[in-house]
């Protein structure tokens, strides 16, 4: 592994005003390279994937009949005209939606609202347990994501939304406490990059979950319409990107598994926190995006 070139990453993330934990790892041989695997982040939607190998799971049991038709409230995440509020989060009507659509709605569009209708059929712990009982430690996934727009941002006008930003910066604990619940790593859903690759590699190359379950996963995160963090940096004619976003406050998130022409495919897990007071930052994505993309070129040239 190059030490100047992490040190040289490291440098570009602090100019861009972030700092991050990300993860490359070759699925077939399990080597990696890596900026701070072990340090915890909030997870945020990023809890989206083990609740659908949960609900899968049960679906593959025959314990939730797929086609159940679940009815979610309008307002169920907060008020239809909010910004960012994708999906059924968008409805001001209740809407009649099948699990095996909530699930695509969840992982494809991100939406939040049909992500809390399958935690109402699957809690928070029974998702947990489900990753004990595929080995996967790390993940903890504690709430549903109602909770998520229940921070200062939402309270506050818009045109003062950035104290909300500049706090969540400012206030955080080396050790992942802080004061906004929805940031605090011992309160909230949490995960660290090295645990959400060990999830993409059973995923990719199940040993313990269901091969059908593994293959529906991978197709919806392959039909993520969330294009603008690492995708520009892993998306060409000869290479295929499946991920998951997730994004609370001023930490943004993606993890996903770029396949090449050639049969090799690479786990790719990027979580950042920033220090800019903003909520919109391309610029800060686009580094995210570069700092992956060098890692995995660093790895495939062994």
């Amino acid at each position: 592994m190059s030490t100047r070139l992490l040190r040289e990453l490291r440098d570009r993330l602090d100019a861009a005003g972030l700092v991050g934990s990300f993860v490359v790892r070759d699925l077939a041989t399990g080597e990696q390279v890596a900026i701070d695997p072990a340090r915890r982040y909030a997870a945020a939607s990023l809890v989206k994937v083990p609740l659908a190998l949960a609900v899968l799971d049960r679906v593959a049991r025959g314990e939730i009949d797929p086609a159940h038709r679940v009815e979610v409230a309008p307002g169920t995440n907060g008020p239809a005209d909010r910004a960012g509020a994708p999906g059924l989060g968008r409805f001001r009507h209740p809407a009649t939606v099948a699990v095996d659509d909530l699930l695509y709605l969840a992982l494809a569009i991100s939406d939040s609202a049909a992500a809390d209708a399958l935690f109402a059929l699957v809690p928070p712990a029974a998702v947990a347990e489900h990753l004990d009982d595929l080995g996967i430690g790390g993940i903890a996934v504690r709430h549903t994501l109602a909770p998520l727009v229940g921070t200062a941002v939402e309270r506050l006008a818009p045109e003062d939304a950035h104290l909300a930003y500049r706090l969540a910066a400012a206030l955080g604990t080396p050790g992942g406490g802080h004061p906004v619940e929805q940031l605090d790593v011992g309160l909230a859903s949490s995960a660290a990059a090295g645990s959400l690759a060990d999830l993409l590699q059973e995923v990719w190359r199940p040993t313990r979950v269901r091969p059908e379950v593994a293959a529906r996963v991978r197709m919806l995160m392959g039909h993520s319409v969330m294009r603008q963090r690492l995708a520009p940096d892993f998306s060409s004619d000869a290479e295929r990107w499946s991920s998951k976003t997730g994004t609370v406050l001023n930490q943004r998130h993606e993890m996903g598994v770029v396949e090449h022409d050639d049969g090799a495919r690479l786990a790719v897990v990027a979580l950042t926190e920033s220090r800019v007071a903003a909520a919109v930052q391309p610029g800060a994505e686009a580094v995210m995006g570069g700092v992956a993309r060098a890692l995995h070129d660093l790895l495939r040239a062994g």
